[in-house]
């Protein structure tokens, strides 16, 4: 139990107590603490004390040791005095033998004086002899001799009768001198009687001395035995006492039965072998994952009848973690460890663990992984464009081959072109993904019309999934093309999901998934994931629907609003691209607009931003520069009032919450003249103007940059260049020039590097440019206009000064009369001569010196008249009194057009006939 903080605030613990806490203090030396004098002498008290088993294994063995010494010094006293004893009865055997057998022993003992004779040679053999006696006597059992002489001719003490039968006895008695071993030999004469007896013997504490001197030695090599013994009982005990980390009986007993039960409950196998191979243990569950026999433990584990790799693993000891062997029907994860790592044994210990449920469990884990993922990456993976085809074919790749072998999407007609979907009308396949490229399914871009019958059609039908397990035993789907449907199952497709593709309440078409390398057919979690699936590409799909639609409607309001043909005119010959950006419709927008005196007018301009807004102020600024270039205003001043209406616009636009201004707007304007082969051109903050000049040589023109429309207060410059006869002018918006991973400045040069290498004609040119500078796909619009410039010579231009003189009108209509008749236009010199009669005398008559007169011919008559001053003539409907006043009047009903120009001299007015 721990205690988080303590009530000085430090974290403190309570010592655990029990045998594992006993276990880890005393098996700290163990781990690396040093063990030092204090550490042992406390394992050796802990020993000592015999509450552990060490400590009670030290104690038998002490006693053990201590019985097994006692026995040895009783042992060897007893066998010292055995052997002592049967010393005492060898040598008094040998000393009554030789004696009773020496010669003249039986002379002696029938002589007068038996005494006299032996006792002297008695005493001598005695001595000789270091026994305690040697008697003679007669059969009676009379002494002759004796160590004492005072027991002479006393009775013997002790057993002779087995002797006077001729026996030798030896026998151990108490006698006069004490208790002693003695032997009693008869004296036989010749005759085989027996004629005396003789009798040697030793006492009892002679033949105890030589034990009383050995016993000293005897204890001393006992008690160093006794030493040696506990201090080699010590040394197991405290090993005994580090190995079971001072438990107790009862505890080893309670842990060898918690660790038994453990070892034989647990569900995963556990097997010990030693470093030879041979398996020491294996618990009840290794036994029956592996089909072990009875008598397994003591075998090598390569003769168990194991299969060849999961012996081969054990028998190695190596390391092995979840390594997975099929042994017989049963996937096991065996995990092996040496066992010598910290100084043990050698071997190693396996475990095994039955993972065949697991697997299966894992695998269907797995598969759901697997759909969540595919599931996820169809959120991300689908619908990365705006386009209905290319979101379907996302769908096709995204579930082939990770769910399915082919996949097709079907889509209404009405669909692919943003349009609302309906039922009657046919579909068409949109998609097509597959694991092989010859499927005999419908290809791409055919159009079906699905019986009812087939899946396809329930599908539509119903609005609901369906699933067809197996194709080959279903003939409502053959019905659907009887020869395909064969070509089908031969393929070897035969199973099918239909799903319908629908977002909300809108069909948009269905959605077929076919297998054919996987053998398991479709099942009812597939259907649920398939549904999932099309669910989530309806959403993308329709996204691109609905974007198609806006965005088809928004193409068709900018190209209504942009120039369908081009005019006709004589000055340029032009060639134009416009590509709009695949984000949706931009502001760009391009004109050519022809102007008085066979002028032509080239407008780019660019609304930045998408959709809608931008196309719809595009339309504004177009129709703005149509209106304001009717007025022939230079370029500079064109833009101003450009400018002048973007700035009104914003304020418009400011005013309501819902709409939103011109974020900005650029205009590059320019007029060439064919008569002086001039150009003049201002630009608001668009970029400059290319020029290809008739070598070849290409150069961007240096013109004033200007502010982008609708900032107001800076003025706009113009410039004026001369150009050529044969020059191309190249007027682009940024589009072309920049894109997100280069900067404008690479963009024109390679605009230039495209320009140097084109053909000499704008559509050359025009093409040159596009496939060095096209994007796959353009995310601004693209606007490109070339005009290669063309000159009006001198002999289709015709020009007089003509004087403040009212009589000079008649010259003038004399010279155009030759003039036109000269360029074969005599059929228009009576109209001519009254346009320019009129135009002349108003000249003369209200406007200011020089006045100059001329004719130009181009696909029309042009007949201009310059004067300095800058009053502007008036058209009106004169009075029936008016004497005056028709002079405009009727020059308005004979030209096709009229009008009146300013220049910085003065004006010029001008009227065109058409001319035949």
């Amino acid at each position: 139990m721990v205690r988080l903080m303590g009530r000085s605030g430090e974290r403190s613990t309570r010592r655990p107590s029990g045998p594992l806490a006993r276990r880890r203090e005393t098996g700290r030396s163990r781990r690396g603490e040093p063990a030092g004098p204090r550490g042992r002498a406390a394992g050796l008290r802990s020993a000592l004390t015999g509450r552990s088993v060490a400590g009670q294994v030290f104690v038998l063995n002490l006693a053990i040791v201590l019985l097994l010494v006692v026995a040895a010094v009783v042992a060897l006293v007893l066998q010292v005095r055995h052997d002592s004893t049967e010393e005492a009865r060898n040598r008094s055997v040998a000393v009554a033998a030789a004696f009773a057998d020496s010669p003249g022993m039986v002379e002696a003992l029938r002589s007068p004086d038996p005494t006299a004779v032996l006792q002297p040679r008695a005493e001598a053999v005695r001595k000789a002899t270091g026994v305690d006696f040697v008697v003679v006597m007669n059969t009676d059992g009379v002494r002759y001799t004796h160590p004492q002489p005072d027991r002479i001719g006393k009775e013997f003490v002790g057993d002779i009768g087995p002797a006077l039968a001729g026996k030798t006895v030896t026998e151990e008695i108490t006698g006069t001198i004490g208790p002693l071993v003695q032997a009693i030999v008869p004296v036989t004469a010749p005759d085989g009687t027996v004629v005396g007896l003789v009798s040697a013997g030793i006492t009892t504490e002679n033949v105890g001395g030589a034990v009383a001197r050995q016993l000293p030695l005897v204890l001393i090599a006992a008690g160093i035995a006794l030493a040696l013994a506990t201090v080699g009982t010590a040394l197991v005990s405290r090993r005994l006492l580090r190995q079971t980390h001072g438990l107790g009986p009862d505890e080893m007993t309670r842990m060898y039965e918690h660790h038994d039960a453990v070892l034989h409950a647990v569900r995963e196998g556990v097997l010990i072998v030693d470093g030879e191979g041979t398996l020491l243990l294996a618990n009840d569950e290794a036994h029956r994952l592996l089909d072990l026999p009875e008598d397994a433990e003591g075998r090598d584990v390569l003769e168990l009848g194991l299969d060849p790799d999961t012996a081969a693993l054990l028998a190695s000891g190596r390391v092995a973690t979840d390594e997975v062997h099929l042994v017989r029907d049963r996937l096991l994860a065996v995990n092996q460890r040496p066992t010598d790592i910290e100084g043990g044994p050698p071997g190693s210990v396996a475990t095994l663990r039955d993972s065949t449920e697991l697997r299966a469990l894992s695998g269907r884990a797995e598969t759901a992984r697997e759909r969540l993922n595919m599931l996820y990456d169809a959120g991300v993976g689908i619908g990365t464009s705006l386009d209905v085809t290319r979101t379907a074919e996302e769908l096709a790749e995204l579930a082939v081959p990770r769910f399915a072998d082919y996949t097709t999407v079907d889509l209404f007609d009405a669909v692919l072109g943003g349009g609302e979907a309906e039922a009657v009308s046919p579909l068409r396949r949109a998609a097509l993904g597959g694991v092989r490229k010859d499927v005999p399914l419908y290809p791409v871009g055919r159009q079906i019309r699905f019986v009812a019958s087939s899946p396809q059609g329930r599908t539509l039908r119903t609005g609901r999934p369906g699933l067809e397990p197996d194709l080959r035993g279903d003939s409502d789907w053959r019905v659907q093309d009887l020869e395909r449907s064969a070509k089908v199952l031969e393929h070897g497709i035969h199973s099918l999901i239909t799903v319908p593709l629908r977002a909300g309440a809108v069909l948009l078409g269905v959605v077929s998934f076919w297998r054919s390398e996987n053998p398991e057919p479709f099942d009812a979690d597939e259907l649920d994931l398939a549904e999932e699936l099309v669910a989530r590409a309806a959403v993308s799909i329709d996204n691109a629907r609905r974007y198609t639609r806006e965005h088809s409607m928004a193409v068709t309001l900018q190209r209504s609003l942009l120039p369908r043909t081009l005019p006709a005119q004589d000055a340029l010959d032009i060639a134009y691209r416009y590509l709009p950006a695949q984000a949706g419709v931009g502001g760009d927008w391009f004109d050519v607009l022809p102007l008085s005196g066979a002028r032509v007018a080239l407008v780019v301009g660019d609304v930045v931003g998408h959709g809608l807004h931008a196309a719809a102020t595009m339309g504004r600024l177009r129709t703005a520069v149509h209106n304001f270039s009717a007025l022939d205003l230079p370029p500079d001043e064109l833009l101003t009032l450009l400018d002048e209406l973007v700035g009104r616009i914003d304020q418009d636009e400011t005013a309501e919450a819902d709409s939103a201004p011109v974020t900005g707007a650029t205009c590059l304007y320019a007029i060439y003249d064919p008569v002086s082969r001039t150009c003049v051109m201002a630009r608001a903050g668009h970029p400059p103007p290319a020029l290809i000049r008739p070598d070849g040589s290409v150069e961007f023109l240096d013109l004033p940059a200007g502010p982008p429309l609708g900032l107001g207060g800076l003025p706009f410059e113009a410039t004026e260049v001369e150009l050529p006869e044969g020059s191309r002018l190249v007027l682009y918006t940024d589009g072309l020039v920049e894109d997100r991973e280069h900067d404008i400045d690479v963009g024109l040069q390679q605009l230039r590097g495209a320009l140097e290498t084109a053909g000499a004609s704008p559509e050359d040119t025009c093409r040159a440019v596009l496939d060095v500078r096209l994007p796959d796909r353009p995310g601004d619009d693209i606007a490109l206009l070339v005009a290669r410039t063309r000159a009006l010579g001198p002999d289709r231009v015709a020009e007089w000064q003509v004087p403040s003189d009212p009589a000079a009108v008649g010259e003038v209509r004399a010279e155009v009369t030759r003039r036109l008749a000269d360029w074969g236009l005599e059929d228009l010199a009576f109209t001519t001569e009254l346009i320019l009669s009129e135009l002349v005398t108003n000249a003369i008559r209200y406007g200011g010196e020089p006045i100059y007169v001329r004719v130009l011919r181009n696909r029309s008559v042009i007949c201009e008249v310059f004067d300095s001053s800058s009053t502007s003539p008036h058209l009106r409907y004169a009075a029936m009194t008016d004497e005056g006043g028709r002079g405009l009047f009727l020059v308005a009903q004979l030209a096709e057009r009229w009008g009146t120009r300013y220049t910085p001299a003065g004006k010029v007015i001008w009227a065109e006939q058409p001319a035949p």
